[in-house]
């Protein structure tokens, strides 16, 4: 049996399986940095909004802003501030709809939903 020839056939073979890897890896990367930006921009912006001079609107803006700086605006597709509470105290809820990005930066909209929650201050 004549072996001559099967190396570049293994390498080929190989070496598109090592890329695919790679490339699983790099986008499993990027999702859970997306998915981290867009959370600590809920958190942030719940914080704004938590504020005694600040309003609802203030918090979803800011979080909508810090979202377009650092990934861009299209991945948000709706942010959205509201009072709530736990535990009998009052907080302040921010929820972010964005796309969750599954090849590159194309993704599934409205595939990623993440809520940053922030104690309520108040003037009293």
């Amino acid at each position: 049996m004549d072996d001559r020839g099967s190396s570049p056939v293994e390498f080929v073979l190989v070496g598109a399986l090592l890329t695919v890897l790679t490339l699983a890896v790099v986008q499993l990367g990027l999702a859970v940095y997306v998915r981290n930006v867009v959370h600590d921009a809920a958190v942030e912006g719940a914080y704004h909004a938590a504020l005694a001079d600040t309003s609802l609107r203030d918090g979803a803006e800011r979080t909508t802003a810090i979202i377009a700086r650092t990934v861009g605006d299209v991945f948000v597709q709706d942010v959205s501030a509201r009072d709530a509470s736990s535990g009998g105290q009052p907080i302040i809820e921010v929820t972010v709809t964005a796309t969750l990005p599954l090849v590159g930066l194309l993704g599934m909209t409205g595939g990623l939903e993440v809520t940053g929650h922030a104690p309520a201050e108040s003037l009293d």
